[in-house]
């Protein structure tokens, strides 16, 4: 029955998106072209366009070339966001939000250490290439004598060196960008 109502509600969702669509009126507008079919198109070229992804539409999100290294409209430092998927490119990656800067990688087993496992979260905070914006939570078990895995304490001198990796590599991507 629980499977059925959120496929009940995609499908329920999905028949009354096209009643949503209605005409579109660009009266007064002067900036639009129309297009072969005859509808009215926005010239894509407008310097004071505005768009929800700001000034470059979708495309500035993910611009390197940005001095700051803001990445356009993300809400992260882009060096610190690559940096993070590079140092931990070991790890395998649950989910990367590149808006809200929450890189998830999962349980990882190093092959020497068995009975033992690791999950890392990075967290990035700002738009800046700054320590204080970067964050990196690190989870570890232990599996005990019944094979079930608990919560092993962490030492916070580990996790301050996985954040000082990620703002080196960071540092060195910022480096080679300024020598280009």
């Amino acid at each position: 029955m629980t499977a059925r109502l959120p496929a009940a509600l995609v499908l329920a969702c999905a028949l009354l998106l096209p009643a949503c669509g209605g005409q579109v009126s660009y009266e007064g507008v002067e900036d639009t072209t129309r297009t072969p079919e005859g509808r009215f198109e926005r010239d894509i070229d407008d310097p004071d366009r505005q768009t929800v992804f700001g000034k470059g539409g979708v495309n500035a999100l993910f611009d390197s070339t940005r001095e700051d290294g803001a990445g356009g409209g993300l809400g992260v430092n882009a060096f610190l966001w690559r940096a993070s998927l590079d140092t931990f490119a070991f790890l395998p990656l649950l989910s990367a939000d590149p808006l809200g800067g929450v890189v998830v990688y999962d349980w990882y087993a190093p092959p020497d250490t068995r009975g033992e496992r690791f999950k890392v979260t990075v967290y990035i905070l700002d738009t800046r290439l700054r320590s204080d914006v970067l964050r990196v939570a690190l989870n570890r078990q232990e599996r005990a004598e019944d094979g079930a895995w608990y919560e092993a304490a962490v030492d916070p001198e580990t996790t301050l060196a996985l954040e000082n990796a990620v703002l080196t590599r960071a540092r060195q991507m910022r480096i080679a960008q300024l020598g280009q």
